[in-house]
């Protein structure tokens, strides 16, 4: 097996010959290219560790050539070579992403240490991006309950996967951080990762921002412009707030999905992606399916791996962690190095419901990071940042809403305490029914009728298996 597969560039054929021999003695596996046009079909072909591209070429300039591989998001690394170097074409091959610059004639020792330092350099940057992968690609989803454990252990299982995820949760709960340690931690982890929030943009605008457009496709689009999906390929495409995307924009995503292709809006051309989708709602896209405002084929192709991450309110014990990580960040972006909080702030920080989830706990400890004046965040600091001015939960839960009928009102209640409950028991039907004082049968039933299908998530009791074949949509 060869040290390493390498691309010499150059418009001299005696160059070429002596280069593949002595490199070829080396351990190398060694294909060349006498002009711009052959390099690049050579690079389109396959993947090489590390090239040699001379300046002056007989089509173009090796520079230009370096900056097209650039463009393509292609980080082979390059050492360029010239027989006529100045000061300013060796500054701007650095500029463009050159790793060394060699005078001609070549130094044939010079050339083996510019190429193995090249290498090893690559691979310590490989190295690296794993240890941070393995160990810090799910770094800033904070806790240690049960909860965010389990939640961690299926991050790191659909990472390996190729399929679309689903991620769901209530607002705040970080849905993006959960894309990024899906991305972090997959093959794909070297290549980009596109965001798009479907929520953001009018309706007329996300076709072409998923698809890209041609020059005159309509007014304003006066040069061509490449959509997500082009910019995503070989990494992820994250759609957050998909549950909002309109529904002729729902059919052309599922085509895309279907098909692996796109064509820009305006345009004709037929281009393959191979990309990676990771979406996100805060919304019950079963309820919306079974309302119309959804389809279902299309939310079948993208939950293949559902992903639901917990309430705050629902993880409690986790409190004090994400109240320490957050109090770091903002008391370093604020330059409050000293200030710190007291137990009695973090008995009233854990007391609290947290409906705005983990982002309106970072922005309450960032408020209380400005606006504390002494070093010591107490309780009585946290009760008047909160909602209120108080950290009781039941005063600042919001589920009592003026004109709301008390059937609708117990009914959301009655759903948060089994979404909670079974959340809490790992997905376990039979131990949340047990620790809830309910009949496992009447919990499946109650679960079902509000609408809480995917409650039961991947983990099935053993004994469950097959008691309720007509509840295993729960």
């Amino acid at each position: 097996m060869p040290l390493a597969h390498l691309l010499v560039v150059d418009d001299e054929p005696s160059i070429l010959t002596t280069l593949q021999k002595a490199l070829t003695l080396e351990g190398y596996a060694v294909d060349v290219a006498g002009g711009m046009k052959v390099a690049e079909d050579k690079l389109k072909k396959r993947v090489y560790d590390l090239c040699l591209f001379d300046v002056m070429l007989p089509d173009g300039d090796g520079l230009d050539l370096l900056e097209r591989l650039r463009a393509t998001k292609n980080d082979t690394p390059v050492i360029m070579m010239s027989g006529h170097a100045t000061i300013d074409t060796a500054v701007r091959a650095v500029r463009v992403g050159a790793l060394n610059f060699l005078e001609k004639p070549l130094n044939t020792d010079a050339l083996l240490i510019a190429i193995d330092t090249a290498l090893r350099l690559m691979r310590a940057e490989a190295e690296a991006l794993d240890l941070r992968r393995a160990a810090g690609s799910t770094g800033d989803l904070v806790g240690e309950g049960v909860a965010m454990k389990r939640l961690v252990e299926q991050i790191g299982r659909a990472a390996k996967s190729a399929a679309s995820v689903l991620v769901t949760g209530e607002r705040g709960t970080g849905k993006e951080l959960v894309a990024r340690a899906i991305h972090m931690l997959s093959p794909r982890a070297k290549g980009p990762l596109e965001k798009l929030n479907c929520a953001a943009l009018p309706s007329e605008l996300i076709e072409s921002e998923l698809f890209g457009h041609e020059a005159g496709a309509f007014t304003g689009a006066t040069k061509q412009r490449r959509g997500k999906f082009e910019r995503a390929s070989g990494g992820t495409l994250f759609l957050d707030e998909v549950g909002d995307m309109p529904l002729p924009m729902q059919a052309k995503l599922l085509r895309v999905l279907q098909e692996r292709e796109i064509e820009r809006v305006g345009g004709s051309e037929t281009l393959k992606i191979d990309v990676r989708v990771v979406a996100a709602t805060n919304r019950d896209l079963v309820a919306a399916c079974d309302g119309g405002a959804f389809r279902a084929d299309l939310y079948d192709r993208l939950n293949v791996l559902p992903l639901t991450i917990p309430p705050l309110r629902a993880r409690r014990e986790d409190v004090p962690m994400l109240a320490a990580h957050f109090l770091r960040l903002a008391a370093t972006a604020n330059d409050r190095r000293r200030v710190r909080l007291e137990d009695d702030a973090i008995a009233a920080l854990s007391a609290y419901a947290w409906p705005g989830n983990v982002r309106e706990l970072r922005n309450v400890i960032e408020r209380l990071v400005i606006l504390t004046p002494d070093d010591a965040i107490g309780g009585d600091d946290v009760k008047n940042c909160l909602p209120g001015g108080s950290a009781n939960s039941s005063k600042t839960s919001g589920i009592y809403r003026p004109g709301v009928p008390m059937r609708v009102l117990v009914e959301e209640a009655e759903r948060v305490i089994l979404q909670e409950a079974i959340a809490h028991h790992g997905g376990q039907m039979s131990k949340a029914a047990r620790a809830l004082d309910l009949e496992r049968s009447h919990l499946y039933k109650k679960a079902r009728a509000l609408g809480l299908r995917g409650a039961a998530s991947s983990r099935v009791d053993p004994a469950e298996a097959g008691a309720e074949d007509d509840e295993d949509d729960v």
